[in-house]
């Protein structure tokens, strides 16, 4: 075999499956959406079929896994020592390799009952990691590097929100950016990756608590970085934090993360009024009532999400409801396509790869769904263990975090017992 020729083959079968092979390095993936472009993960398994591994978590925690390489973060709290926690896993084993605490100290007396103290999901770029916590009544990012050493913390100010906290720092260029809107002086701000500096902070109008980060997105000829909270939905310039558009409403609060598709933002809302909403992305100054593509108004609570994030695919949008209820529209025009019933609850967001939907219940179950206009149910995964953690995909590999354990669902090798 010739040099050329074996260059030519690596080149025709080794590159691709490399190049296709994607990190999870934060919130809902490498895109902020919960998409992966990767092509292999499992359709099936339960709580011994297509298991790699399952490392116990030592304490409580609704943030998803990351990824990067051979390596995973999460985070937990041991509420009865008051103490939070990041901790690194090997991805080949499950193996704890290290854990910090990135804190010791009273916690927030008062959240929600769906709500914990590390809710909020790492993010890392291959070099470093950085979690968010509630150190009460502050906020505090903190970066460490992958051997947990801590390179720095810092505090943009207060977080003040009845329900808790959920704030994860998302990565753009040389910045980590946070959502800070709260009960009082809200912000949008962003540090450098390097020294945790304050680059710049955005004020955010109306003082009102919500949950949700931003997603950063090239869509109307710019990057923009769009956010739903506060009583509005308003779109930002990520580099300096100038505000691009803004509509009003259409509701009071929000944890589900907007996603785009299709050319159009679309949007779940969930309190006090339930609302699905997509958004042309082409606009500046108030686009309230010329920009919104279509409305559904004041809906039920099983006709819209509060909590999980929606999902695009191709020429569709889908949500599944607190409550369980899924549906598929059209992304142009909203026409519902299907609305069928999954779990009795959900609170995590779903992810897709390949044509397939993964929507994980409350009770421990998810559910694999064909990505279509047409309702159809690949399989039903049980772990018997509650989640309320998004999934993170890599190479592969679907990493589930339930209430008791992180999980590594593959199919490339035999599972263990």
């Amino acid at each position: 075999m010739t040099r050329r020729f074996f260059v030519a083959l690596l080149c025709t079968f080794v590159l691709p499956a490399l190049l296709h092979a994607e990190n999870w390095p934060g919130w809902r993936g490498p895109r902020g959406d919960g998409t992966s472009q990767e092509s292999s993960f499992p359709l099936v398994w339960n709580n011994t079929e297509n298991v790699r591994w399952k490392t116990p978590l030592p304490g409580k925690g609704h943030s998803s896994p990351v990824v990067w390489g051979n390596r995973l973060f999460v985070t937990w709290c041991v509420e009865d020592e008051e103490r939070c926690v990041v901790a690194c896993l090997d991805r080949t084993d499950g193996k704890i390799l290290w854990e910090q605490t990135v804190f010791k100290g009273p916690l927030q007396k008062k959240i929600h009952n769906l709500n914990s103290h590390a809710s909020s999901t790492p993010a890392t770029d291959g070099k470093h990691v950085w979690v968010s916590f509630l150190q009460y009544p502050n906020m505090i990012v903190v970066c460490y590097d992958f051997a947990g050493k801590e390179i720095w913390r810092h505090s943009p100010g207060k977080l003040l929100s009845r329900h808790g906290f959920c704030s994860p720092p998302i990565l753009y260029k040389d910045l980590v950016i946070l959502n800070g809107d709260q009960d009082a002086l809200a912000y949008l701000v962003a540090l450098e990756k390097e020294t945790g500096k304050e680059r710049w902070r955005t004020d955010r109008p109306n003082r009102t608590r919500s949950y949700c980060p931003p997603l950063i997105v090239d869509a109307g000829g710019k990057t923009q970085m769009v956010l739903s909270g506060s009583k509005c939905v308003a779109s930002y310039n990520p580099d300096d934090g100038k505000q691009n558009w803004i509509i009003q409403g259409p509701t009071e609060q929000y944890v589900a993360s907007l996603v785009y598709g299709d050319g159009l933002f679309f949007l779940t809302t969930g309190f006090p009024e339930y609302h699905l909403m997509a958004i042309r992305p082409d606009g500046s100054g108030d686009i309230t009532k010329t920009h919104v593509v279509w409305h559904k108004k004041k809906l039920l609570p099983k006709e819209a999400s509060y909590v999980p994030s929606p999902i695009a695919d191709g020429k569709y949008f889908f949500v599944v409801s607190d409550q369980g209820f899924a549906s598929c529209f059209e992304a142009k025009t909203g026409k519902r396509e299907w609305f069928e019933r999954l779990g009795r609850h959900h609170s995590a967001s779903p992810v897709s790869a390949n044509g397939y939907l993964y929507f994980p219940s409350d009770e421990g179950d998810t559910y694999v769904l064909k990505a279509g206009p047409k309702f159809e149910v690949v399989h039903r995964n049980p772990l018997h263990e509650e989640i309320y953690a998004s999934p993170a995909l890599s190479d592969g590999d679907i990493f589930l975090r339930t209430s008791q354990h992180l999980y590594c669902i593959s199919t490339a090798k035999k599972a263990k017992k």
